[in-house]
C-alpha cells in the first residue's frame, strides 16, 4: 500500500520532471529519452499506481515502455522512427549551427544513439514472429 508520505510526493515530483525532460528528448536529440521514460515509471510505480497506469496506458508512451520493461525489446518500426526523426534533427541542427567541434559532437552522438538502438533488441511474438503490443499480451492471458 502506497502512503501519503513526504517520499511518495518526492517520488511524484521526480518521476514529472523525468517524465518531462524524456518528452523534451524527443525533439532534442542529445538528451536520452527512454532512461527517461524508464525512470518516470520506476518513480511513479513507487508512489502512483494512478500515474504509474497512465503512463503505461499513454498512447504514445505506454507501449513503447512496457514492451521495454517486459521483454527489453522495442518495435522494429519505433527503431526506424527514431533513427530517422534523429538523424533528420542532427543534420538540421549542423547545418544551422556551422561549428566543426558541434558537429563532430552533435555525430558522435548520433553514432552513438544509433549504436544503442540498433543493439536494443527487436520485440516479436515467439509463436507468429509478428510485433507484440501491450493489449494483445493482456488478451492473451485472459
Amino acid at each position: 500500500m502506497i502512503t501519503k508520505s513526504p517520499k511518495r510526493y518526492l517520488l511524484i515530483i521526480i518521476g514529472t520532471i523525468s517524465l518531462v525532460i524524456g518528452i523534451i528528448g524527443i525533439i532534442i536529440p542529445v538528451l536520452p529519452t527512454t532512461p527517461f521514460l524508464l525512470f518516470s515509471s520506476f518513480c511513479y510505480i513507487n508512489s502512483s499506481k494512478f500515474l504509474y497506469n497512465w503512463l503505461i496506458s499513454h498512447k504514445i508512451f505506454g507501449e513503447y515502455i512496457y514492451n521495454y520493461l517486459t521483454y527489453g525489446a522495442i518495435k522494429r518500426d519505433v527503431k526506424i522512427w527514431s533513427l530517422i526523426f534523429l538523424w533528420l534533427s542532427l543534420v538540421i541542427s549542423m547545418l544551422i549551427v556551422l561549428n566543426l567541434h558541434l558537429t563532430i559532437f552533435l555525430f558522435a552522438v548520433g553514432i552513438g544513439v544509433s549504436i544503442h538502438l540498433l543493439t536494443i533488441k527487436t520485440q516479436r511474438d515467439e509463436k507468429s514472429g509478428k510485433l507484440l503490443s501491450p493489449i494483445k499480451e493482456q488478451n492473451k492471458h485472459k
